[in-house]
Formats: structure tokens, sequence, C-alpha cells
């Protein structure tokens, strides 16, 4: 539904009726190289049109790429943008860039400040471990703070802290907003307040009793993202984990498969905070050069506090996705899954689909089962196709008729020797595609299922990824594969059920998907 040669989101807003994403792309090839700053805008942040680019590397600290950045609007209107710049040995300098014209809604052109770069890689941080500047907010004493990820000791990963008052220089403080060991280098770092008591997003500003503060990083060393909870003091600027053995970068991940440098920014016309992520090629360069494209960008998520648990966020795809559902959609109800079954679903093509599942166990089951499978962990398993008591049971995208290829997306209910269990959501790429160059994994983690709830995911599926939602966003598992022979007419979709030891009830809801509208912006004809 989404595609662009793209590596990272480097700046989303909203401005005057728009949203506005910038983005790390490449216009000579689809291998990574020439960082340019691509710029598109969108109504729903479904269907986009381009714009021409926002920047590009032609100064001698940016030579090598206008990296990651973020937006700020400043308290006269002026739209900024703080931005990683590489030079030519791959420096990484901060630098700032303005809206020539705040009050275009297309935020057409960009200056950069003839005082570029405003900052240099301070004493005991690597010229290369020193990026990614956080969107601005003010701070109790007037000042206005900025994060950047950084690592020290080459091991300990962690989030520098800057003051300004002009936005031209900024005062390093002495002490890191957080850091843990064992982490490495820390990108990509995001800072932002989630309510206790509400589903509404919100902005920087927002403080007080009701609120906790997410901390997140992306892993350079793991390439993955990696968030905690906590409370940030902000007087003091420093940031504490809710949970220690959670702490960034050894708990929480905002998604378990393929995903990557994400990025949340305040929906002020909505009142959300909505995510982005990128999702990256396990294919060949060779096949991305060929296809003339590389990564993908997810479907915008909105992302809020679990005031259930108080222990993880949710995630949710954005609202305005649904309107890209048919008006009509397929339903299955009350669908008996005995151990060991396989149903075909004939639904027709299904290769764009938005699916909502849930999954009855039989509880007499569940409680007089016996097998302890404490070991069980998604990514060390054999897949769907590892039998056990309780699991995996779920639904198989992307297959083809004799089932060569597809994706199986499932739970898997692992019990311990107390007779307490733990719930798993999982995909399984192992044969996604029967090409042998593909990369393929097993992606998943545990997810919470609370008492009185069924088992429920929800699937994106667009040709080749599939984003899947356990327990209403607690627990996410995006997978990017590459089918040869479940494409177009001949994709189809299963149920199945590969426990030995409970039955399992399904009832689906399945709307085929419409393109996304992605097309060069009209300039000729507009006016602001």
């Amino acid at each position: 539904m989404i595609e662009e040669t793209v590596r990272r989101d480097a700046g989303p807003m909203y401005h005057m009726g728009w949203y506005h994403l910038f983005y790390q792309y490449n216009p000579e090839s689809a291998i990574w190289g020439n960082i340019t700053w691509g710029h598109s805008v969108s109504k729903d942040m479904i269907n986009w049109f381009h714009l021409p680019f926002a920047m590009v590397p032609d100064q001698w600290y940016d030579i090598q790429g206008v990296m990651t950045g973020s937006a700020t609007v400043l308290p006269d209107g002026q739209i900024i943008m703080l931005y990683t710049g590489n030079a030519y040995d791959l420096s990484q300098l901060q630098c700032l860039a303005f809206a020539v014209n705040s009050s275009d809604p297309l935020l057409l052109e960009w200056k950069k400040y003839e005082g570029n770069p405003i900052l240099f890689p301070p004493p005991g941080v690597g010229y290369k471990d020193f990026r990614d500047p956080s969107t601005l907010w003010l701070g109790p004493d007037g000042e206005y703070r900025m994060v950047m990820g950084s690592k020290h000791n080459e091991t300990i990963g962690c989030a520098l802290i800057y003051h300004t008052t002009n936005f031209t220089h900024f005062e390093l403080k002495e002490e890191v907003l957080h850091a843990v060991p064992h982490t490495g280098m820390w990108e990509c770092v995001d800072l932002y307040p989630v309510s206790t008591t509400h589903t509404n997003g919100l902005d920087m500003v927002d403080n007080g009793p009701n609120v906790k503060h997410v901390l997140k990083q992306s892993g350079d060393e793991d390439r993955h993202d990696w968030y905690a909870l906590g409370t940030y003091d902000v007087v003091n600027d420093k940031w504490y984990p809710d949970d220690p053995e959670n702490d960034v970068g050894i708990g929480l991940r905002y998604d378990f498969g393929k995903f990557y440098a994400s990025k949340t920014f305040y929906d002020q016309h909505k009142k959300r905070r909505v995510l982005w992520g990128y999702v990256g090629e396990t294919d060949p360069p060779k096949y991305d050069v060929y296809k003339g494209w590389a990564n993908i960008l997810n479907i915008p998520r909105t992302i809020v506090l679990d005031t259930k648990t108080n222990t993880n966020l949710i995630q949710w795809p954005i609202a305005e996705v649904e309107n890209l559902r048919s008006n009509k959609y397929n339903e299955f109800k009350d669908v008996e899954l005995k151990p060991g079954s396989l149903i075909p679903l004939e639904i027709g093509t299904a290769t764009q689909l938005d699916i909502t599942a849930t999954f009855e166990v039989d509880q007499t089951m569940l409680e007089s089962t016996l097998e302890a499978d404490v070991l069980f962990n998604c990514t060390t398993s054999e897949g769907s196709a590892g039998r056990g008591v309780l699991g995996p049971f779920g639904v198989v995208v992307l297959a083809d008729a004799e089932r060569s290829e597809q994706l199986p997306v499932y739970f898997y209910i692992a019990k311990d020797t107390d007779g307490s269990s733990k719930t798993y959501f999982c995909a399984d790429e192992s044969r996604s595609s029967n090409d042998v160059d593909i990369g393929k994994w097993v992606y998943g983690s545990s997810v919470p299922v609370l008492e009185g709830e069924k088992f429920n995911m929800r699937l994106l599926v667009d040709h080749s990824i599939v984003e899947g939602f356990a327990q209403g966003g607690r627990t996410v598992v995006t997978s990017r594969v590459y089918p040869t022979k479940a494409i177009y007419g001949a994709a189809k979709l299963f149920l199945f059920n590969n426990a030995t030891g409970i039955s399992v009830k399904a009832s689906l809801k399945i709307w085929k998907m419409k393109e996304a509208q992605l097309d060069p912006f009209p300039l000729s004809g507009w006016s602001s």
C-alpha cells in the first residue's frame, strides 16, 4: 500500500492542513548513498503527493548525506529543522535549516543556516557517534531542550541533552539524560509523554501526575527499536525507568520483526501521537537495483500507554487506513480448528487485506494440560511446524495453493511448571519465499493476555509486507517477505491449528484493500 526508496523518516509534522514527511532518499539508485531529503505531503497519511527535494547534500558539512533530523515550530511560527550532516570524512555534524516561508502550507523552500554546523562532536564522543537531533521542547526554566543519540566507553549507549535559547547555540549538559551499559550506539532517540488516564496523545509540554515518559532508542548494533516507560525529571533533565530490568535496550521493543529507525510526532490536528518506522530489505542489493526501489515505510501507528497493564505501549494502525477497505467484507464465524487442522478461506485475491481475527481456546483442555514448555521462544523455535500441546494456531497469509510458500502468523501458549502460562505472538518467514537468496527468520515475542480476553490479532497484508498486531497492539511483528508464487491472484489464505492438545474456535473479518495513491503534487495549478 505504501512503497518508497527510503531509508528513514526524518521530520514528520502537521502544518496548515497537510501532513509532511521528510525522509532520507537516494534519487540516483536503490542502493544507499547520496542521501537527500525527499519531501511528501498528505491529507490523511495514507495517500501522498511527492514534492521537490527539501535538501540535497551540497555543503562541506553534509556532502556525504543529509541524514536524520527533526522539525520544530518556534514561538514566532518559524519552522526549523535540526539535522545530522555527514561531512567528507563522515564526521557527524549537527546542522540547522529553516523554511523560507513558514506560511506556505507545502513548505516548498528550505534554506540551510549560514553558520552551519552548529554542533560538533563533544570531547570524548567519537566523530561517528553523534547523531539524530530531536524536536525541541520548552523546559520550566524558559530554555529549550534537545536530545541526541551517542555512546561512550564504546559500549554504553546514551542520550545526550542540550539546552538552547536562540536555536543556533546549544549547551551540552554535564550529565546525560540516560545511559545503559552494553547497549552500544543509540540512534534516533525519542522522548515523549503518554497519559496514564486517557487515550489522547500528548505533546512534550504536557506534564503532571498522570503522565509517564517513554524513552526510545534505535540500537545501531542490533538494528532494533527499544523503549522503556519511566519518569522524566524536567528540572534536572534526567530520565528514570519504571523497571530497571526492562531498561532501554534490554527490555521492550516497538516491533519484534523488521522495523527500525522510528520516530514519533505529536499530531495536534487529531490530538494523537503517531509512530513511523522503516522496514528494510532482506534481499540481495542487486534485486533492489533491478526493481528500482528499496525499503518501505510502515503504515503510521498511533501509540499510547496500555492502561490495563501500565507496563507497555499500545500501537495501532491510524484510523485513516480503514478508508482503503472494501465496502464489503468476508466474515467467518466460529470456525472449529481441531488439533492438526488446516482450513482454506475462500475470499478470492488475497494480496492486500485487512484481517481481524479472534481465537477461543477450549479452557477445559487448556487447564488440564500438564506439559510444561518453559523454554519456548519464537525466534529459536521451529516456527509454525514445531508442534506443542498448546500451539501454534493462527492465520497463514501470502500462501500459494500448495503452500510451498507461506507466512504463518500465530499464537503459541507455553505453560510453566507451576501451571501458569505465557502467550507468544510469532511470524514464521522460513517458507515465505522459494528464493534461496532471501533472508528469512521466525520473529515474535510474548504478549500479555489478560483474564477474560480472547486471543486476537489484526494483520495488514500488502503483497510483500505483513504488519501484525496482537491483543489490540500490545505486541507488534512486521514481516518483509518476497513470495515468488503466492502473488496476485495466486495468493491464498488459511486458518491453522498445529497444536496437539487443544481445539480452537476462530472468527474473522477480512477486507480487501485498495491501493494508496502516490502521485507527484500538481504544482502548476497550486495556489496556497
